[in-house]
């Protein structure tokens, strides 16, 4: 018997109804269905959904008694289940209930489908790599890693800021700029995509060190190889800036280092044969498509 978690950022009379089904399709196979404990509360409270729910509260859980985690939601949601899953292994596959979806990148008219071709075992597992971030004031304490990237940036302020990087302990650039991302493969369809960085295949060892909106514009990303430890310094007219971690953001001291590593664990992500990283990035992106034809 398979123990399958259930994760969502937020669920609506509409998302309900896909959590049912796969509810459904768990019943159908005597798999248990585990949901986290606040949005089991949640649910109860705004729904009235039933109670009687194995729950999870912690990645503790996920070392011995999960077995698949589902996650229901967008790239935003799918990057908070990482934090349960963290070095476990437990692989995580993704129904995209939201718009774009490069993580969860499963139809929610899909999940009949899906769950048939995990019972049926047709799926492999596609690693995904993780940046570790270490900080003098120890700013993310366990949650130090992060599936897409790190940010760095300017508070509510006009004013750029500096940021000194040095690549395995020598000098690279110094970045006179609104903010700076380093970006693992998987985030590199993120935020990096967004300030003109490159798209990088699941698989590649490697980091991007992207500029937000450089003062320079000689500046270009940068990749560099994952197993090169990056140190991050900056300087800015306020005392202090923003620094981010898949979303979780905190406040870092000027002059503080960053040191960024690839993490010591993957994350085993599912991949059906239709729904590779190339089918993706094309259908997300609409290549190959010239509306003039």
């Amino acid at each position: 018997m398979k123990k399958v978690a259930i994760f969502g950022l937020k669920f609506t009379r509409q998302t309900l109804d896909y959590l049912e089904e796969i509810q459904r399709e768990c019943d159908k196979r005597s798999w248990t269905l585990c949901l986290e404990k606040e949005t089991l509360d949640s649910l109860h409270q705004k729904y009235d959904f039933p109670l009687k729910r194995e729950v999870y509260s912690s990645y503790l859980d996920f070392k011995s008694q999960i077995d698949l985690m589902v996650c229901l939601g967008g790239d935003g949601s799918f990057l908070r289940a990482v934090r349960y899953i963290r070095d476990s292994g437990v692989p995580i596959v993704g129904i995209n209930t939201g718009r774009l979806g490069f993580l969860s990148n499963i139809s929610k008219e899909s999940i009949a489908e899906t769950f048939q071709l995990l019972e049926d075992g047709h799926f492999e597992f596609q690693k995904r790599s993780l940046i570790r971030v270490q900080t003098q004031d120890d700013l993310f304490g366990e949650e130090n890693f992060a599936l897409n990237e790190l940010t760095l940036s300017k508070k509510d302020t006009a004013s750029m800021i500096s940021v000194h990087a040095h690549l395995d302990g020598k000098y690279l650039n110094s970045y006179w700029a609104d903010g700076l991302i380093v970006s693992t493969p998987t985030g590199s369809t993120g935020y990096n995509l967004s300030c003109g960085g490159p798209i990088i295949t699941p698989g590649c060892q490697v980091h991007i060190i992207t500029p937000i909106a450089a003062h320079n514009l000689n500046v270009r990303p940068v990749v560099v190889p994952d197993h090169m430890p990056i140190e991050l310094s900056l300087e800015s007219r306020e005392r202090s800036c923003l620094v981010s971690l898949d979303g979780i953001t905190k406040s870092i001291k000027q002059g503080e280092k960053i040191r960024i590593s690839k993490a010591e664990f993957l994350i085993n992500v599912i991949k059906f044969e239709h729904t590779n990283f190339l089918d993706t990035i094309r259908n997300k992106m609409y290549w190959g498509i010239d509306n003039r034809n």
